[in-house]
């Protein structure tokens, strides 16, 4: 079967596929796979969820996979290197899973932090999301695996979604939101598309030719696949014609055999655009096959892997991420000279905090909680102890770890039945042990079930979000449970449909009718304010206090967008009153976008852990303890408070439209041109040691066209003491004689310079080319560098840029394409 698919000529494959071959290859038959043809010998392809592990093609029954860092995380890095190497890694975990296409990079723009998928994003610069994205894409596709890079475009928020119109300047789309989108394609040629939910001029992205056709194929010369968002398609004749080649997930809705032949027979779709997309799925089909035969013609089996080279990977990378945001007084790293007691507050302590929420979940292979990498790191003679001060959650943490089936294994178990003719439950189906007491049916039901049926699940229990944002309220009671003595815990879900919604009520029409499944959590019950006050206690008794919160999967997540800036629950007030017992506190901040810190000044050090994945409470140890020397930087400016986002107010969906007022002026560019001061400014990031900038040398730019180079280098020093990595950013100031608005400094080149020795120097060098210096000409649809003097900018961040230059082109020149 194989060689005869791997050495077919695909035109001659398209002339030989019946109609409804044709149209079933057009469409997944489930929720990851391509279409198989037996007839000719065509596989089917497995996909996967990305962008920080591979999950496999089961929510029900997941294989455990490796979780990397979320890549706001990969992205504080600054490390295209280790970016790809990131790359390469997943397509490893891809291939055991029996997958070939991964559903990442995500690199839309950070347009607000409350955005409930920031997490998945790269940053608010366009440079560094499509640098970035570039080298995740590369390494994935270096080892056979396709990229899907997404959400192609403007996928910047949750709240409707799937109808949102993304109304915005034709400068706007080009130089931010597409920007990323064509970075990649020119470095990295990502093998798949996925379009966006939303719309763009009115049309939605998956059937809108100008983005799929005109700008994607014509301009940027893709030759690859796109494909629809899972239920992104919403309609036959229009998508096909604008170019979207597959429709997600399967069984399809709009690409059946009766709406193709009743889109044929009125001509609204013909034939040859039918066999233009048919030729083009093959094409990558075969592309995959032949590059991974042994994985498209393979058992199919997933499987998990893991060793201590892949544990140490995932712990180097999510370190390498970590951004130590403020360190008065030095009081990191830990030492044990002045810190015999550490008091670990908070209600991330030991929660199994590794991912935001959504497509990006996974069940992963292990999980180092930060209690246990803390302790694990401790010195000889230093004591820990711990208190949780505060609850954070927004539904009852699951219980998967305290659950055992009545026979003793891990999980609980989960009986299908169907139906009687009464609708009552009559016969056991199908029986699983499920290790994870978040039960999603979208993508799974065993065969032989009725129109409705019944699960019950059984656990016991021993004391020692909802997919995509959907469920109904969480229904809670309190129970006493003794210490040593089980629970039996039994739940019963029916699959019927909720009652129909009464008039004036609000209804979420954004997702699909087929998210179903039951959630069971659960937590000791604190008394609020005692807990609080056993944390005070706790922090006067100690010499330092580590304090690790933030958000969860819960808070932020693919669905729904965050309701505010703040820490949920009372972790705001546990900090202050923390704070003010002990001077030497350190917060951690487990979250994946931007928080406010009404407490900033009252603590004495800030470490954004961001999402970091399985090596999570390794990661953070190697840092608090000083074994890594944090490198990251903030990839994302963040605010005071909510009025200062550069999108704010216009941060919903109004009257089926977002208005992207901002325009231009997104991120630390909104905040160098209204003179408003963050909280933390975009590139920020510290060291426990200390580094200079001197010698700034620039070229003479290589010609005055499109092919324009121009180098520019400059000194790093370690000042400091200790070993460390540094971040030189490059921003670039245009000229008066543009002509056109434009934001005050751009990032346009960054370089990691990676582990120098006290007083020891480096060079470092970064290429400009013509995207530097270039603008969108809205009224002539092409990118223009206009003749004049440039400024460029050199430093450790974007409001700390010491040393300065510049370029002068003295001719202008125009352009397209990629």
């Amino acid at each position: 079967m194989s060689e005869q698919f791997l050495a077919a000529d695909i035109s001659v494959l398209v002339s030989q596929l019946r109609l409804d071959e044709k149209i079933s290859l057009l469409a997944g038959p489930n929720w990851w796979n391509t279409t198989a043809v037996e007839r000719l010998k065509i596989p089917a392809v497995r996909m996967s969820d990305g962008p920080n592990g591979i999950r496999g093609s089961s929510h029900f029954l997941p294989t455990p996979a490796q979780c990397l860092p979320c890549a706001t995380l990969l992205a504080a890095t600054f490390d295209e290197q280790l970016v790809r190497e990131v790359g390469e890694f997943l397509a490893d975990e891809a291939k055991i899973k029996s997958s070939v296409i991964i559903l990442a990079p995500t690199c839309n723009i950070q347009r607000s932090p409350l955005g409930g998928r920031a997490f998945e994003s790269f940053s608010e610069d366009p440079h560094l999301s499509g640098i970035l994205a570039a080298a995740y894409v590369t390494g994935l596709q270096s080892k056979g695996v396709a990229a899907t890079i997404k959400h192609f475009v403007a996928n910047d928020q949750e709240h409707e979604r799937t109808a949102a119109d993304s109304v915005m300047s034709d400068r706007a789309l080009r130089e931010i939101y597409l920007y990323p989108f064509m970075l990649a394609q020119k470095l990295a040629r990502p093998w798949a598309y996925m379009t966006s939910y939303g719309r763009i001029g009115g049309i939605h992205c998956s059937e809108n030719p100008d983005l799929l056709q005109y700008i994607l194929r014509d301009e940027w010369h893709f030759d690859g696949i796109v494909m629809s968002d899972w239920h992104g398609t919403y309609g036959t004749s229009e998508a096909l014609n604008a170019g979207l080649d597959l429709e997600m997930p399967g069984p399809p809705r709009w690409r059946t055999p009766n709406l193709i032949y009743h889109s044929l027979s009125s001509q609204k779709l013909r034939i040859p655009t039918l066999d233009a997309r048919v030729f083009t799925l093959l094409t990558f089909v075969q592309k995959l096959a032949r590059q991974n035969p042994s994985v498209v013609f393979g058992d199919g089996i997933e499987r998990s892997q893991d060793s201590p080279a892949r544990r140490a990977f995932a712990r180097r990378v999510a370190a390498a991420g970590i951004v130590l945001l403020k360190n008065d007084r030095a009081v990191l790293p830990l030492a044990p000279e002045h810190a015999k007691r550490i008091a670990i507050i908070g209600p991330n302590v030991r929660a199994r905090i590794i991912s935001g929420g959504g497509s990006a979940a996974l069940k992963s292979t292990y999980v180092i909680t930060p209690w246990e990498g803390i302790v694990a790191a401790a010195p000889e003679g230093v004591e820990m102890r711990y208190t949780v001060g505060c609850y954070a959650h927004k539904y009852l943490p699951t219980l998967e770890n305290n659950l055992t089936t009545p026979d003793g294994q891990p999980g609980w178990l989960c009986t299908f039945y169907s139906h009687d003719a009464e609708s009552n439950p009559d016969q056991a189906m199908a029986e699983f042990v499920v290790v994870d007491t978040r039960i999603k049916l979208n993508d799974f039901l065993p065969a032989g079930l009725t129109p409705t049926w019944t699960i019950k699940l059984k656990g016991i229990l021993r004391r020692a979000t909802f997919f995509y944002g959907q469920g109904t309220i969480e229904e809670k009671a309190v129970i006493d449970v003794i210490a040593g003595k089980s629970l039996e815990i039994s739940v019963e879900y029916t699959n019927t449909d909720p009652p129909e919604i009464g008039p004036g009520a609000e209804r979420d029409f954004g997702q699909p009718a087929l998210m179903r499944g039951v959630r069971l959590g659960g937590a000791e019950k604190i008394d609020p304010r005692k807990a609080i006050q056993d944390a005070v206690n706790l922090a006067s008794e100690s010499d330092a206090v580590v304090i690790v919160g933030g958000l969860t999967p819960e808070w932020e997540s693919e669905g729904f967008d965050r309701p505010s800036l703040g820490l949920p629950g009372l972790q705001d007030e546990l900090i202050a009153c923390v704070a003010e017992a002990n001077e030497q506190t350190v917060v951690v901040l487990q979250a994946g976008s931007a928080i406010a810190m009404p407490w900033v000044d009252r603590v004495a050090g800030i470490v954004q852990a961001w999402y970091q994945g399985n090596e999570a409470g390794n990661a953070l140890a190697d840092v608090l303890f000083g074994a890594v020397n944090p490198s990251g930087r903030l990839p994302l400016t963040f605010p005071v408070r909510v009025e200062d986002i550069p999108a704010f107010p216009n941060l919903r969906c109004e009257n089926g439209q977002i208005h992207y007022r901002e325009d231009l002026f997104v991120g630390y560019k909104h905040y160098q041109a209204r003179g408003i001061r963050p909280l933390f400014p975009f590139g920020h990031g510290l060291s426990f040691t200390s580094f200079a900038f001197s010698d700034l040398q620039i070229s003479e730019p290589s010609t005055y066209d499109a092919a324009l180079i121009i180098d520019v280098s400059v000194t790093v020093t370690n000042t400091g003491a200790v070993h460390g990595s540094e971040v030189v950013q490059l921003y670039v100031a245009y000229p008066d004689s543009v002509g056109v608005t434009t934001p005050r400094l751009q990032l346009r080149g960054f370089l990691k310079v990676h582990n120098l020795a006290p007083r020891e120097r480096a060079t470092a060098s970064i290429h400009l080319d013509r995207y530097a210096l270039s603008f969108w000409d809205a009224p002539c649809a092409r990118w223009a560098a206009s003749a004049g003097t440039y400024g460029v900018f050199v430093g450790p961040s974007s409001a700390d840029l010491p040393l300065e230059g510049r370029v002068e082109l003295k001719h202008g020149f125009v352009w397209n394409g990629v």
